[in-house]
Parts: structure tokens; sequence; C-alpha cells
């Protein structure tokens, strides 16, 4: 009989099903035989099971009988298990840290992006890169988008807005992840969970209205098509003309999932998803720099301008669109183990027109005496001297690309005894096929234009001055095709009553092939193409020992390797193409500790993670080389649940005291000094109480501490914290109003960082929800 959680098994003891069950103990693989012998078998006894010969006689598929699940994450900010580990597995077996964002933090708190959601987590910053991208740091690691962020344990690598509105939650690991995943960074990685299909008819519809003339409407639409079969539909609509960071929100998208088979033997599931992006883009604003009136202690932010002004011009934009459909097969075997299969196609697309706000400065060439934006004053703007009439220049960044994948995994999970051990064994494959394009627009020189912003002044934000559509050239300036597969095996030992071993390999193997198209002066010449290729074969590590107490009580400390090619960021040159893979390397010690009612559960860590050969330029030779070496060294705590019936809290916070580059070239950030990025002390607390059976309050907090710029400017940004708070009344079963204020005092800070400029956070705003269930 199997012990799943919440599934009960429902098979009649015919004459049929005893002569079925005897061969299946014939044909039952040993658990000692390699991991292709068993997914052959496995294969193999599921195919047997659905090809009778004889209707008459035909074994019934076994019906593993599902109760609808528990909506935990609709429920309760504390979280008990998760899937970011391959299969699902509780968190408290998991000898390394995961920080869990519920579907209830995010109604809660109204995060309506990922990034918004990614904020209420401990230790995350975020670079505001050169292409409007933004980049994640995790414990002071980037966190690549292109490798490390992922949808229901699939690689999710393009460049886009990525919204909540299908999400059922989102999973956190901390620390070396590329066992799991395969390539990836130091800092862990990111799941995004998506809505399932349950056996039951639930349905709702929520309405937003709040600042800047927000309106957002969802529906979650959940309908049972059969005893064991489910549709569920996932949509959003949300405009706004100002995101409260000067980016307008015109943005769509639609997610659809049809699971049959649910709880059987057989259960299959066909996903789509479709989300619409045509956003405004406020590329970031200028840094005024410490000078001898206003020295490096003071801010650098333009504190006389409100967070949301926006001076890029009106025909701006940041669209892009992600598709994909996803098809997935899972097995259960008589004997409590599992083989998933899942196959996802997607296509994605970028059309960034945006630009960079600078302070505007006359410069004279020394050399021919030009003189460049005459307009301009001639002294360096401060602090004390920016006002409304300050002028600023408006550049261009234009980029468009395309992303083309195609990724199959397939998973295989097994409980069982062996050599007198309880064994919980986790194994599978994955392919990833990926083929990305970029474009720019040509100059002038190459056959194209020019574009000549207008300068602005600070006292006129929002001005509506506009370029036309058709003022662009379009060329393709590079393109990416990467292929991979991995294979892994995991083993989760009881060595003890109280002891469990977790030992876990994998291989992977990497191919890459990048090209350049330069279109020489004057266009008339014929392109010329520059191209590079890598071949990466690496294999990581994991392991880790859990002491397990009692059922409330879980301690661990673990091991696990990272790496990082050279083609991470999909781009490859002469100097980096035969560069081996940065390697990386985390330790950790922590502890998982329940209260006596199971309602409160407190995470601890301690964390040493060392990035043991990092890529650096040396600037005598101009070569890449894996001459670099840095390290952080921390301590986190999560908390989440009920400390009374009434009073629920999360938190999450992180203290990194050590963070240094061990060995690096000359520069800015060179040896010796914090990485960029990486704050002593980041988190966020959120927490309600249940006033009467009607009312339910909310109030929480986000901080990070003082962190610098990447490539370090030799100044510090400003630490902050924002408050926020929430109120909901209860009208009936079916409607609940629901009121926020966020950054309740309008507090200004640099949310996103970069050498040049950065993305003001959110200033005060305030939403109104209502939710209706029916």
């Amino acid at each position: 009989m199997s012990k799943r959680s919440k599934i009960q098994q429902k098979q009649a003891l015919t004459p049929v099903s005893i002569a079925q069950q005897a061969i299946n103990k014939v044909a039952k693989p040993s658990p000692l035989l390699p991991l292709g012998a068993m997914l052959l078998a496995g294969s193999m006894s599921a195919m047997a099971q659905q090809s009778p010969t004889d209707a008459d006689k035909t074994l019934k598929p076994v019906v593993v009988k599902e109760k609808a699940e528990s909506p935990e994450g609709k429920d309760a900010l504390r979280a008990t298990a998760t899937t970011i580990g391959k299969g699902k597995q509780l968190l408290r077996d998991i000898p390394q840290s995961v920080t869990v964002v519920t579907e209830k933090l995010i109604d809660d708190r109204n995060l309506d992006t990922v990034k918004e959601a990614l904020k209420n987590t401990s230790g995350i910053s975020f670079l505001a890169a050169e292409g409007g991208e933004e980049d994640i740091r995790l414990r002071g690691f980037s966190l690549q988008a292109t490798g490390d962020i992922f949808i229901d344990g699939m690689r999710d690598p393009a460049f886009y807005e990525r919204d909540t509105f299908n999400l059922d939650r989102l999973e956190v690991l901390r620390g070396s992840a590329s066992m799991l995943f395969g390539r990836g960074s130091t800092g862990g990685a990111v799941n995004q969970v998506s809505k399932q299909p349950r056996t039951i008819d639930e349905n709702e519809i929520t309405t937003t209205l709040g600042s800047h003339n927000y309106r957002r409407v969802t529906g979650d639409f959940n309908i049972q098509t059969g005893e064991n079969a489910a549709l569920r539909i996932n949509a959003m609509v949300t405009e706004a003309d100002n995101n409260g960071a000067g980016s307008s929100l015109d943005k769509k998208g639609i997610a659809a999932t049809y699971r049959f088979g649910i709880g059987t033997a057989d259960e299959f599931s066909v996903g789509l998803y479709d989300l619409q992006n045509n956003n405004g883009m406020n590329y970031g604003m200028p840094w005024i720099r410490p000078t001898a009136t206003s020295p490096a202690s003071d801010t650098t932010l333009i504190d006389k301008l409100d967070p949301s002004a926006y001076f890029g011009m009106a025909s701006d934009y940041n669209a892009g669109s992600a598709k994909h459909v996803t098809a997935s097969h899972t097995h259960r075997f008589q004997d409590d183990s599992e083989l998933k299969t899942t196959i996802r196609k997607g296509s994605f697309e970028r059309d960034q027109r945006a630009g960079t706000v600078r302070l505007c400065q006359r410069t004279t060439n020394a050399t021919t005496g030009v003189v460049s934006n005459p307009q301009c004053p001639t002294a360096t703007v401060s602090l004390d001297t920016f006002n409304p009439s300050t002028i600023l220049t408006r550049g261009t960044q234009l980029k468009i690309q395309d992303l083309d994948t195609l990724y199959f995994q397939t998973d295989y999970s097994a409980k069982f005894k062996a050599l007198g051990l309880q064994h919980e064994l986790l194994a599978g494959a994955d392919y990833a096929s990926e083929k990305r394009q970029v474009f720019g627009a040509r100059t002038a020189a190459q056959g194209g234009l020019n574009l000549i912003k207008p300068t602005t002044t600070a006292g006129t934000p929002n001005d509506g001055a506009s370029i036309a559509e058709g003022s662009r050239v379009l060329r393709q300036t590079n393109q990416f095709d990467s292929t991979g597969y991995g294979l892994y095996v995991q083993d989760l030992v009881q060595v003890a009553p109280h002891w469990k071993l977790l030992a876990g390999l994998r291989y992977d193997n990497l191919t890459g092939d990048y090209s350049t198209f330069n279109i020489p002066t004057g266009a008339a010449g014929p392109v010329t193409t520059s191209s590079y290729s890598m071949n990466v074969s690496e294999v990581s590590k994991r392991v880790g020992v859990l002491y397990q107490p009692n059922e409330l009580h879980s301690y661990h400390f673990s091991a696990a390797t990272s790496f990082n090619t050279s083609g991470e960021a999909y781009s490859l040159s002469a100097t980096n193409q035969d560069i081996p893979p940065e390697q990386s390397i985390n330790l950790e010690l922590g502890a998982k500790l329940d209260s006596a009612d199971k309602r409160f559960t407190t995470r601890l860590a301690l964390f040493h993670s060392t990035k043991l050969h990092e890529r650096n330029t040396d600037p005598l030779v101009n070569l890449v080389t894996l001459s670099g070496k840095r390290h952080v060294a921390g301590f986190e705590v999560d908390m989440a649940g009920k400390l009374t019936p009434q009073w629920e809290i999360y938190g999450s916070y992180m203290w990194i005291p050590e963070a240094n580059i061990d060995e690096g070239v000359a520069g800015s950030e060179g040896q010796g000094t914090r990485p960029s990025l990486t704050p002593e002390h980041s988190g966020t607390v959120w927490n309600t109480y249940q006033i009467t059976s009607q009312w339910r309050v909310g109030l929480g907090v986000n901080f990070r501490g003082e962190q610098t710029p990447i490539r370090n400017p030799g100044w510090t940004v400003d630490g902050y914290v924002t408050g926020d708070l929430m109120a909901e009344y209860r009208i009936n079963d079916q409607f609940t109003l629901k009121g926020n204020v966020n950054n309740i005092t309008n507090k200004l800070y640099a949310d996103a960082l970069y050498t040049g400029h950065y993305i003001p956070g959110a200033g005060r705003t305030v939403q109104l929800t209502l939710n209706a269930k029916f």
C-alpha cells in the first residue's frame, strides 16, 4: 500500500490483479541495478500496464485517488515542502537553505512582479545593467537571468518582466545549485512554481485600483472536467501611467493548463503560457558624484526629484513577449516510485527602445578644440546646484532580442530499502537547445540614421518629446546557438535512526557557437563575421548530512559546487572562448526548527561561499584569465507561521559581515575590496493580525544596507528602510476588500544600481483590491 501523502490506492484484489502483482514482483527492478536499467525497466513496466491484448482480461489502471489538494500557499505564509530540489520534498529533508514566498504573501503585499516577490527574501540586490535588464544578486553573487531562473524546475532564460499572475509560490534555493540544474551561479537558483489544476471547482476574480491610474484585473478559474481531470485558466490585464518609479505599465497574460489522470498511475498535463508586455522604461537616473561640498558620506541620489518622475522620451518603450507550451507525463509505480517526463518549447521576444539620462556638461576636445553640448554648463552639477533648470541629456539604447528554446527532462524518484538502509533516490536526465539573436540599429555610417534626442530639464518630466518609430534601421549584431545535456543521480540514505546522508553527482556537456556580424563604414562592403565556440564538460557534486532527533527539529551540514561558463550571458570572444568555467563551492551549517504545534518554523544557517576561479581581464595582455577569487560568509534566518491563532508572521534576514575579493587584477573593484552589490544587512518582515472574523491588518518593512555599485566607483549608496501597511475586510464568504499603502514614508532609495546610473525605488503608492470568489 502506498504511503504517498493524501493519496489512497483503490485496486480490487481480483485474480487478474493478483497475477499482475506477481508479474510486477518478478519484473520489478532491483534498486541496486544501474540507473539506466532502472529507468528502462520502469518504462517497460508502464508500457506493459497500458498494452492489454484482451479487453475482457484487462486489469483496470491502478487509481491512486487524489483528494482536492489543500492550497497551503493561499492560506498560509509558512511552507513545509518544495519542488526546487527535483521532485517534491519536505524542506526539513533538504540540507540547504530554501526560502519560499507563498501565494498568500504575494496576495497580501500585492506583489505583481517576480522582482517584487524576490524583494521579500533576504540577501537580494539588483544590478541595473546596460541592456536595461536587471540582474539579480544573491549572497553577493550574480543570479544570471540566462541560467538561474526556472519555471517548474525548467530553465527560463530570457530577459523579460516576469509577472506573478500564474504563480503558486516562488522558491529561492541558496548556495551552489549546479548538481540539480547544471550550469549556474554560486548564489543559488529561483524557481517559479505555476498554478496547477485541482479536482475541485473554484474561481476568483481580483480587481485592483491604485495610484498613478493603476488598474489590474486577474482571474483564476479552476474547473473540474471529470473524476480525475481539471482545467485551470489564469488571466491578467494591468495598466498604469506609472509604476511609482518612472515606468508605465501595459501588460496582459494568460496561462491555461489541462491535467487529467490526476492521482492515477498515469497523469498527463498540457499547458500554454503567453505574457505580452508593452511597458515604458525608466532606464535610470544619473548619480551626482561626491564633491568637496558634497563628500562621499553624503547621498549621491538626486533627492530633489519625485521617484516617479520620467525624463525619457515618450516614444521609448520596453516591449516583449514570453510564450511557451509544456507537456508532461507522470507514471506512478506500485512501489511508491515515480517517473516524470516533461518537454517545453518556448519563444521569447524583446524590443527595447530606451535611453540613459545624464547630467548635461559642456566638454572641449583638447586636440581638435571641438565643443560638445555647447548648450550645457561647464561646471559639474552637485546636489547643492541641482535645480529645476538643470539640463538633462537622453541617450539611445536600442536592443531587439529573439530567443527560441527547447527543453526536455525526465526525473525518477523512488523510496526503497537496500543493504538494510532506507533510500530516497532522485535521478534523471535533461536536454536543452537555445538560439538567441540580437539586433541593433545601424548608424549613419552603416546606412542608417544617427538618432538625435532633444535635451530636457529637471523641472519638466514627461515632456512628451518623441522620435518616429521608422527612424531606426535594424541590423543583426550577433547570434548564439547552444545545446547541452545533463545526467544526475542523488541518494538520501537513512544511516541511523536520526541520521541521513545525502550524496549527488551530475555530469554536464555544453556546446555553444557565437557569431558577430559587423557592417563596415559606408555600408557598401560585405558584412564581416567573427565566430567563436565553446565545449564544456563538467561534474558537479553535492554532499550533506542531516540530524533529525525528532519531528520538530532538523540540523544539516552541506557542501556543493557550481560552475559558470564563459558563454553564460550568450556571448563569446577571442579572449574567453577557451577559458574553462569558473568554479565555486558553498559550505553551510543550518537548522530548521518547528514549534511544538507545528504552526511556526524558524530556519537558521551559517554559510561560506567561495568562487575559486573567477574570470578577470589581465590589463597587461588584455586576456581573460581565471586569476580571481572572492568569498562571502554570513548568517541568515527565515521565520514563517502563526505565533498565535490570530498573529501570523513572515521574516527573512541576512547578515554578511565578511565579503572580500581575495585575488583580482588592479582596478576600482580589485583585490582587498568588498564586492559590489553586497549589502551587509538585508531582509524583510511581514506580519498580519486577525482582529475579528472580518477584519485583518498587516504591517511590514523591507530593508537593505549600504552597498557599492558595480565596479566600485569609490563611494557607497545609502541603505534604506521602507514600510508597508494593509487592512482587509471580509464582507462575506464571496467578497473581500483590501487596502495597501506601500512605502508609507515615500522614502527615496536606489533600487537597482549601475556605475553611471540607478533606478529609483517606487515612491508611496495606495491600492484598493476587491476579491470575488464563486
